[in-house]
């Protein structure tokens, strides 16, 4: 939020100067083109056929360079559709494997139109460096591309050894679910162990707006009694997206284009990386959401104003966060309120950051002094 608080002097924070509220490892995720093959009600990305906005290639490769020099963990490859860049995809895949980073790509399988033409893509993929490949599908998608061209592309990667997780849309009454999937004759192709390192999970599919809903199955959406069980938000500041218009995001989440605050910084400026990572860490916001998730900031705003009406509406933390940003009444809790829970979240984040690697790093310190004392007294006698 533009009046949301941020925190305007970190190195006054537990009194350490260079503290940051996450110092986990990091991904780059790169959309390259909002273009995509299908018309998706909902897009996340908010993609079409006809839509024709593209990243420079100048830019990625800059990006993912300085990702190296930042310490990043690995590198994704999104959209739109970005196969459709297919000859510039292995260039930036081959560079960023040259960097040592495992990489991944993020595709609606469009393209495996047979299982020879998959066999062939999947090849390309692999002596470019790619680690791991991620498919979508579901109701929406096999409007446009037919789940046996996800089979194929299934098969093809899992029978090179390659890891493949598949997200699978969930709604209730969904004609295409994991079993559809898993069942698919194609897939008899795979002996059991091709299979084990299969991922297949089924993800809310939701609205890109907060004032629509879609019915779920039953225990899905959040509400009160489940509550407890939602947890922080591990793409803000963990995952910073380079888009296709040219902006940065602190998030890789489903229509973050639509959240203004999310966007914090160019793609065409130099270090865009570091000053993405800066300005998303010196906002309050995102290290509350971060740690806390949007599902709790938006009802403790309810508490704070009973005419919040929240609960068994939502699945996707992403549509909660679409909330938290684009609804006035929680807009103006937060701004009113945000004091409250500061020390409950950078206590989180002391807690996450400093307090328990530290525990974890003397105890494995520990016991490895001790595997060597042993070690010295076996030789001994």
């Amino acid at each position: 939020m533009n009046e949301t608080p941020s925190l305007s002097a970190p190195e006054n924070i537990a009194g350490a100067k260079a503290w940051h509220p996450f110092r986990g490892l990091r991904t780059l995720s790169i959309m390259p083109t909002y273009t995509c093959t299908a018309a998706c009600a909902d897009c996340a990305s908010l993609s079409t056929p006809q839509e024709r906005t593209r990243l420079s290639s100048e830019d990625i490769f800059a990006a993912i360079e300085e990702a190296r020099q930042l310490g990043f963990y690995n590198v994704v490859f999104t959209g739109g559709e970005v196969t459709l860049r297919w000859r510039e995809l292995l260039c930036w895949i081959s560079h960023a494997a040259k960097l040592r980073f495992p990489t991944r790509v993020v595709t609606n399988a469009h393209w495996a139109t047979r299982p020879e033409t998959a066999r062939d893509r999947i090849d390309q993929l692999i002596e470019a460096g790619l680690h791991e490949i991620n498919y979508s599908t579901g109701d929406e998608h096999v409007r446009f591309v037919p789940i046996e061209r996800v089979a194929y592309a299934v098969v093809a990667a899992r029978k090179r050894g390659m890891p493949v997780h598949v997200m699978i849309e969930m709604r209730q009454g969904n004609g295409i679910n994991r079993d559809t999937l898993l069942n698919h004759p194609i897939l008899e192709e795979l002996t059991e162990e091709e299979r084990k390192p299969l991922s297949v999970v089924a993800s809310p599919w939701m609205p890109l707006s907060p004032d629509r809903t879609h019915t779920y199955p039953e225990g899905v959406a959040t509400a009160r009694q489940n509550l407890g069980m939602r947890l922080g938000c591990e793409s803000i500041l963990q995952t910073y997206t380079l888009q296709a218009d040219g902006r940065v995001a602190a998030c890789c989440g489903l229509g973050m284009r639509l959240i203004d605050e999310l966007q914090v910084a160019r793609t065409n400026e130099p270090d865009r990386l570091a000053k993405a990572i800066a300005a998303a860490e010196m906002d309050f916001l995102k290290v509350w959401i971060h740690y806390s998730g949007p599902e709790r900031v938006v009802a403790w705003a309810a508490q704070h104003d009973p005419s919040i009406v929240w609960e068994g509406l939502y699945s996707h933390h992403c549509q909660f966060c679409q909330r938290l940003y684009r609804d006035d009444k929680v807009r103006a809790v937060v701004r009113e309120h945000w004091q409250e829970v500061i020390t409950e979240v950078l206590q989180a984040a002391w807690l996450d950051q400093e307090a328990v690697p530290d525990v974890m790093g003397r105890e494995v310190q520990a016991s490895l002094t001790s595997l060597q004392d042993a070690d010295a007294l076996a030789t001994a006698n």
